[in-house]
C-alpha cells in the first residue's frame, strides 16, 4: 500500500511539473524548479533525477503532508530549511 501511494504521489508530482515547466521557461529540459524554506521559500532548480531517489522521496512525502497537491508558490514547495536541502542535494550529487 505504502509503495502504490508513493507511486501516485510521484505521477501527481510530474504533472504538477508539466504545469510548471510550461510558466517557467528558465527551467531547463530535465530539471524541475523547486521552493525550499519553512518560513521564506528560495527557488532552487534540480534534475528530475532526484525524484527517484530514496532521501528525496522522504521530502516529497513532507511535502504532500503538509501542503497536499496546492503548492502556493506555483510550484513544487519542499517544507525544509534551506541549509538541510543544500546538506541533501549534496549527497544526492556525490
Amino acid at each position: 500500500m505504502g509503495v502504490f501511494r508513493l507511486q501516485s504521489f510521484v505521477a501527481n508530482a510530474k504533472q504538477l511539473i508539466k504545469l510548471d515547466n510550461k510558466h517557467q521557461k528558465d527551467v531547463p529540459k530535465g530539471y524541475l524548479a523547486v521552493y525550499v524554506g519553512e518560513i521564506q521559500r528560495k527557488r532552487f532548480v534540480i534534475p528530475l533525477s532526484y525524484l527517484d531517489q530514496p532521501l528525496f522521496q522522504d521530502l516529497l512525502r513532507r511535502s504532500e503532508e503538509e501542503f497536499g497537491f496546492n503548492h502556493p508558490m506555483g510550484g513544487l514547495t519542499i517544507p525544509c530549511c534551506e541549509e538541510a536541502f543544500n546538506y541533501l542535494t549534496t549527497q544526492l550529487h556525490n
